[in-house]
């Protein structure tokens, strides 16, 4: 891919990941709750999400996915309902994400639990798939190998998408720190919680 190309596509992309959207929200909302070295874990199932979209966006498939909306459905509704209970559990300083008020009491909530949301929330965003079919393809030379260029789209997409989450998770771990200097885990709690609920609605129905 030439310079010219590439000054045209980071730009692009880096627009696209750090507008806010579901996982930028969730990015933010783990970090504050659960801090950036955690919030990792959903990262890197994001990304693994990302690059799955990336991938059959190229391939076309995405396109053939989007004309049947109603194969994502059920899998938003199911996605978007876990993560409104979770919201609603960390409105209520309940339930693992929530920062806890004793300081005795520690998170459970495994990595493993993490990766998946992140990999199901970016693999059941709609606007991820619309932005990946119309954006990714015109940058994809169908004179040269795929494989090489895709290759090297995907690393810049993939970076410039965990650049995007740290900031988010970085200006979340810095709200919490500002707001627990006054002690008010609940309010903290409450923050994050109506984050996670407006994510789950998000996914649910747009």
């Amino acid at each position: 891919m030439s310079l010219a190309m590439l000054s045209v596509f980071v730009p692009t992309f880096f627009f696209v990941s750090v507008t806010p959207g579901m996982c930028m929200t969730l990015a933010m909302t783990l970090g504050i709750t659960l801090g950036v070295k955690r919030t990792l874990w959903m990262m890197w199932g994001e990304m693994l999400g990302v690059a799955l979209v990336a991938v059959l966006a190229v391939l076309g498939v995405a396109a053939v996915l989007l004309t049947y909306p109603g194969f994502f459905q059920v899998f938003k509704w199911v996605g978007g309902a876990y993560l409104f209970y979770i919201g609603v559990q960390m409105w209520q300083s309940r339930g693992r994400m929530a920062i806890p008020e004793s300081a005795a009491v520690r998170q459970t909530v495994s990595a493993w639990q993490l990766f998946v949301q992140g990999f199901v929330t970016a693999v059941a965003n709609p606007k991820g798939w619309a932005f990946h079919v119309a954006l990714l393809p015109p940058f994809i030379n169908q004179q040269q190998p795929l494989v090489p260029q895709l290759a090297l789209l995907l690393s810049i997409i993939l970076l410039l998408e965990l650049i995007c989450m740290l900031i988010y998770a970085g200006g979340g771990k810095a709200l919490r720190m500002f707001l627990q200097h006054a002690h008010n885990v609940r309010l903290l709690n409450r923050i994050a919680g109506s984050l996670m609920l407006g994510v789950g609605v998000w996914l649910a129905f747009f």
